[in-house]
């Protein structure tokens, strides 16, 4: 299963502080039973949320864990979030999060069902939490295959280096 969870903050002069807490905050929940890999990405792509971190999760029991539990949410950036960016949705589809090298980028369209138009996307059916979008269509692409998809209501994530 694949959760994704996706942010912005209010006040993006603190950007800075933002990265670097999310660095750790990464490496902690790897540290979580049942969560594989964890990884986070930015966009600039308008009408998206420009934070997304993507994670592998064994099941959705993983959110129930007492150190998960602990350790999960926003900290002191709760009050910087911004509720118009802020989605939890966890995915079916694939048994794994693709890693996305640094030289590539995750598309990401949100529709309301698959849309074979968009080429060879995967595309994950949201099963838990906050169900933002019924389903999610994600592929990694260089550039030059990046291309092709402009235009076409998605956005483009880089990985961020941790």
């Amino acid at each position: 299963m694949i959760f994704m969870s996706q942010s912005g903050l209010i006040d993006t002069a603190r950007q800075a502080g933002w990265e670097v807490w999310y660095i750790e905050h990464l490496r902690i929940m790897r540290t979580v039973p049942g969560i594989a890999s964890a990884q986070r990405f930015t966009t600039r792509t308008a009408g998206f949320p420009p934070s997304l971190a993507m994670y592998t999760v064994a099941s959705e029991a993983v959110f129930r864990d007492p150190y998960y539990l602990s350790v999960r949410g926003m900290g002191e950036w709760k009050p910087l979030i911004d509720p118009r960016h802020y989605h939890r949705n966890l995915f079916d589809g694939l048994a794994s999060a693709p890693h996305v090298p640094d030289d590539h980028v995750l598309i990401v369209a949100d529709r309301g069902q698959p849309d074979p138009s968009l080429g060879a996307m995967t595309w994950l059916r949201s099963v838990g939490i906050d169900r933002s979008t019924p389903y999610r269509g994600i592929v990694a692409a260089g550039s030059d295959r990046a291309l092709a998809y402009n235009g076409k209501s998605v956005a483009m994530y880089v990985p961020v280096a941790t």
